[in-house]
């Protein structure tokens, strides 16, 4: 019984680790699948991206460099103001 409880967690928790994965929006760095690489930064490195909606907001997003140099969106936030 122990058993089937912690793998019925153990699969839920997977489930929503993917689903909680940040998507590309218009105007991100990844946005339509873009193979993006950078030359010089480290892996394991984060920074910034930050642009305008379209409708007032501004949308910060940060991304990690990969050990391939390729890299991950991981949070977006949106501006209040309009």
């Amino acid at each position: 019984m122990k058993s089937i409880i912690l793998a019925a967690l153990t699969s839920l928790a997977a489930g929503s680790a993917a689903l909680a994965s940040v998507q590309p929006i218009p105007g991100s760095i990844t946005y339509n699948n873009a193979n993006v690489k950078l030359e010089k930064a480290p892996a394991g490195s984060t920074f910034f991206h930050t642009f305008p909606s379209g409708d007032g907001h501004d949308v910060r997003e940060i991304y990690k460099v990969n050990a391939d140099k390729s890299v991950t969106l991981v949070r977006r936030t949106i501006s209040n103001r309009s």
